[in-house]
């Protein structure tokens, strides 16, 4: 299952060159993340009630063409990998036709005290269902 978050690109999120920084990407994939989940119908809150959190510990992203102040893009995301207590996710940002970047993120389970844990089975069962390892 993929997921498509659109968003017009803010001033804020511009440099002084006039295109979007680098740095505004990792707000953009995490908030597609953060929908990919509610549309699976498991809300990120609904993990952080368990207890529960998935920490970036890696993070890769190459920019092939800019974006600027006032475009549209969109943020594709998929749920690329998922073992006993990491996830992975892809993603592409594109503008129309164009792939402004691509990366990966990579999460580890925590538990309240940060403490890597197993993804409890009702999770995992949920999350490997939508593993699409392809694209």
């Amino acid at each position: 299952m993929k997921a498509r978050l659109p968003l017009t690109v803010r001033y804020a999120e511009t440099d002084a060159m006039g295109v979007v920084h680098h740095s505004s990407y990792v707000v953009w994939l995490e908030a597609a993340r953060v929908e990919w989940l509610n549309q699976i119908g498991l809300p990120y809150t609904q993990i952080e009630a368990q207890g529960l959190a998935f920490a970036v510990v890696e993070i890769g992203l190459v920019y092939r063409s800019p974006a600027r102040f006032g475009d549209v893009v969109e943020v594709e995301t998929w749920l690329s990998e998922a073992t006993s207590r990491t996830l992975q996710y892809r993603y592409r940002v594109w503008k129309s036709q164009t792939l402004l970047a691509e990366g990966f993120t990579r999460h580890l389970c925590q538990d309240a005290r940060g403490k890597a844990v197993r993804i409890p089975p009702t999770l995992a069962k949920t999350l490997l269902t939508h593993v699409n390892p392809q694209s």
